[in-house]
């Protein structure tokens, strides 16, 4: 319930809760704490019960965690029915990034594909200063869409 309390920040819960109680009335509070915190853990696993009572045998091995939409999608991510695994290993996110690429620039995405890749690892160049056009190869300054 607490994992990501450091071992400061419970040191300084304790000094805060000595001098808001005072050392007398802590160890009460703190029992009342505990039996509350008991009380709700019953309540939630007795609504948990009614539930699945109520759902029939054949939720019985129904699993609350199983709501939580992450745990749902990992779940079906490893239930290979649908044949996501197939799509995934199926799909080259770097290849359909240079041919976005290239479609963009106008290049030709046939002679692109072949040609292996750079040998920095696909990483640009950033100590190359950027080709400016020529006059004639800019596009036609419009003043009225400034």
């Amino acid at each position: 319930m607490f994992n990501d309390i450091g071992p400061l920040e419970l040191v300084t819960l304790i000094v805060l809760a000595v001098l808001v109680f005072g050392p007398e009335k802590l160890p009460k509070v703190i029992q009342d704490v505990t039996r509350t915190i008991r009380k709700i853990r019953d309540f939630s696993e007795s609504a948990k019960q009614d539930i699945r009572q109520e759902l029939g045998p054949e939720f019985k091995d129904f699993d609350f965690e199983d709501l939580n939409p992450k745990t749902f999608i990992r779940k079906q991510l490893d239930n290979d029915d649908l044949g996501l695994k197939e799509i995934r290993n199926g799909f080259d996110l770097k290849k359909e990034m240079a041919e976005v690429a290239d479609a963009v620039h106008g290049r030709d995405t046939e002679a692109a594909t072949p040609s292996p890749a750079p040998s920095s690892g696909g990483r640009v160049d950033m100590t190359k200063k950027p080709e400016i056009p020529a006059a004639d190869d800019r596009p036609p300054f419009d003043a009225d869409a400034t």
